[in-house]
């Protein structure tokens, strides 16, 4: 690579200027992209670090000035993107810009930094945690797309990043194949694929679950037996992705973890329960199926003592859900609801300040939940 620099620096024509050179034409985009990741305000570079970083790195002899007419090229661009405008339009702009509000490479008196476009260091942070929150992947899937997103970063901020956001471990799924998976549901779901128009259809996968033999991995359900379902939707919750897929067999929807499915593929066939789907209002089934089980659908009134109001709202929403004031210690909410163990296990969380009113024939199935949780402790038998 030595060999090749002085033989460009040796090009000098009759004038004393330098002949041309190769591969300057990309010089202006590796000038953006050096600052981008190894600069911000507090950790500047100068044009002489610039031109090192192109012989050194990239094998392209660069004088210092034309480093400050890359630059300047750099702004002017951006500015003819952003706005829309000419480049003679750009220049004018760029003579105007006192206070370096347009410019996307700044000068200061220890040299340059560049600052990145339409986002910021927190935007990218918080990227970051939402990947890292994400119980659906695997580790090596989440440090990639770590990684990535943290590439819009200079070196200095993504280090930060990536630090801050290890500091809390979660537990995760250990099946690779979810990112596959979503796509290949994605992609059975869609209306139109390749720009072409798209028959949503069924697919088959395998469903996992864990054992007591091995509580590292996780075996087959049904003994191998493939699930074929009709996919409607992709659901966050918790951590997790939830797909809401149609059972022509039990003629209801259910709720499937992505990261427990296994060999999913689209099967061409097309999906059934169009007609019932309809019936489905999303925002309010997330909210009614607790901790994604299902069970029977009721309309339920509870009672909660005042200081649980806003916890109430955050779990049930307010649409299709009606308060009321009870006495001066406690409100009434009712809901339509999905009367299921999780549900009762949600209530008793709270203890005496919550309590179901109505109907009797709910009250009763919680007072026999209770009972068969008590009656576990009472029997002597381990």
């Amino acid at each position: 690579m030595n060999a090749t620099i002085n033989s460009e620096k040796e090009r000098w024509d009759d004038k004393g200027c330098h002949g041309r050179q190769h591969n300057q034409k990309m010089k202006p985009y590796l000038v953006w992209q050096y600052l981008l990741k190894n600069t911000d305000k507090k950790h500047p570079k100068k044009a002489d670090d610039v031109a090192t970083y192109l012989e050194q790195d990239c094998g392209i002899y660069a004088e210092r000035r034309s480093i400050y007419r890359d630059i300047e090229e750099i702004n002017k661009a951006f500015i003819m993107l952003g706005q829309g405008c000419t480049a003679e339009e750009a220049e004018e702009i760029l003579e105007e810009d006192e206070y370096n509000e347009e410019k996307v490479i700044l000068k200061c008196k220890q040299g340059f930094y560049a600052r990145p476009i339409n986002y910021t260091a927190n935007d990218i942070r918080l990227l970051a945690e939402c990947i890292y929150s994400a119980k659906f992947l695997e580790k090596s899937q989440a440090d990639f797309l770590v990684e990535l997103v943290c590439g819009y970063v200079n070196e200095f901020q993504a280090k930060t990043i990536k630090h801050d956001v290890l500091l809390t471990d979660r537990v995760r799924t250990n099946n690779a194949e979810v990112i596959n998976s979503i796509d290949e549901i994605n992609k059975a779901i869609s209306k139109k694929l390749n720009g072409e128009k798209h028959l949503p259809e069924k697919i088959s996968f395998k469903y996992l679950k864990y054992t007591i033999s091995d509580i590292k991995s996780q075996v087959e359900r049904r003994k191998g037996d493939v699930y074929v379902v009709s996919p409607y939707a992709l659901i966050i919750n918790d951590g997790y992705y939830y797909l809401l897929a149609f059972d022509e067999k039990k003629k209801m929807f259910t709720n499937y973890r992505v990261d427990r499915m296994k060999d999913v593929n689209r099967t061409g066939e097309p999906r059934d329960g169009e007609r019932e789907f309809l019936d489905i209002d999303l925002k309010s089934y997330m909210q009614r199926v607790f901790n994604m089980y299902s069970g029977d659908e009721r309309r339920i009134t509870m009672r909660f003592i005042n200081p649980l109001l806003d916890t109430v709202v955050d779990r049930l929403g307010t649409k299709g859900v009606q308060y009321s004031k009870s006495d001066e210690r406690h409100f009434n909410v009712s809901a339509n609801l999905e009367v299921s163990p999780q549900f009762f296990g949600w209530l008793l969380g709270f203890g005496k300040r919550a309590k179901i009113i109505a109907p009797d024939d709910v009250v009763e199935k919680f007072k026999e939940y209770v009972d068969s949780v008590r009656g576990m402790y009472e029997d002597k038998e381990v």
